[in-house]
């Protein structure tokens, strides 16, 4: 997932020969990522697009048979992209129990030494933060979240870890992510939601989706 992709005009390219992944310019922010959110809504009602997933920075549009003129269509994505308007549709609010420290959250010490902040403080800043839902992605549920109070940002892990549970909730440099599902991750995990994140039989099966909020909430601290 792209952060900081320090393009100055956006960049299209084909995936194979059934996506196509548009890229947009700038850098990561709330108001880049409403006109990702706009672009895919519109995109995805064009004919012969099976689905357009918003993601962090880019939209990647995949069809049912490979595109027959490639070039005209980045043509028109690109018209698209120049006349998105950030959706300002706000999400749900949606609050999340978490266990932080511990078994829950191995990283939540290393945090608050980088830091250089009691951990107390980590989970008070965490808990503060106005989180919104820029994408969901990676592996089923995912979520990725902008607005971490700058204070806890750390770097991602140098040896990822080679698994994460579901619930982890977790850092990666500016970004704050909730996992959906378990699997390997990079990012510092510092607390695990109490709630399911990712259910297959739940209508959507995911608990958030892109423009929620998300509010964290402290149901125990272990030290």
């Amino acid at each position: 997932m792209l952060v900081d992709n320090h393009l100055t005009r956006p960049n299209v390219s084909m995936l194979g020969t059934s996506a196509l992944l548009f890229e947009a310019p700038g850098d990561f922010s709330l108001a880049t990522q409403r006109r990702i959110w706009t672009l895919a809504r519109s995109v995805s009602a064009w004919p012969g697009v099976r689905e357009a997933a918003p993601c962090m920075t880019n939209v990647m549009l995949t069809f049912d048979t490979p595109p027959e003129e490639p070039e005209r269509l980045e043509d028109a994505l690109l018209a698209a992209w120049e006349a998105a308007e950030p959706d300002q549709t706000e999400g749900r609010v949606v609050d999340v129990p978490v266990i932080y420290g511990g078994e829950y959250g191995p990283d939540l010490l290393d945090i608050a030494a980088h830091a250089k902040l009691p951990p107390e403080e980590v989970v008070r800043l965490h808990t503060g933060s106005r989180l919104i839902v820029f994408a969901i992605g990676s592996h089923p549920g995912n979520a990725y979240l902008g607005g971490l109070d700058p204070r806890i940002a750390m770097p991602r892990r140098k040896v990822p870890r080679l698994r994460a549970e579901a619930g982890s909730v977790s850092i990666g440099g500016l970004q704050a992510g909730m996992g959906g599902t378990p699997g390997p991750s990079g990012w510092n995990c510092l607390g695990r939601a109490s709630i399911p994140v990712f259910d297959p039989q739940r209508d959507p099966p995911a608990l958030l989706a892109p423009g929620d909020i998300v509010r964290f909430h402290a149901e125990r601290v272990i030290l």
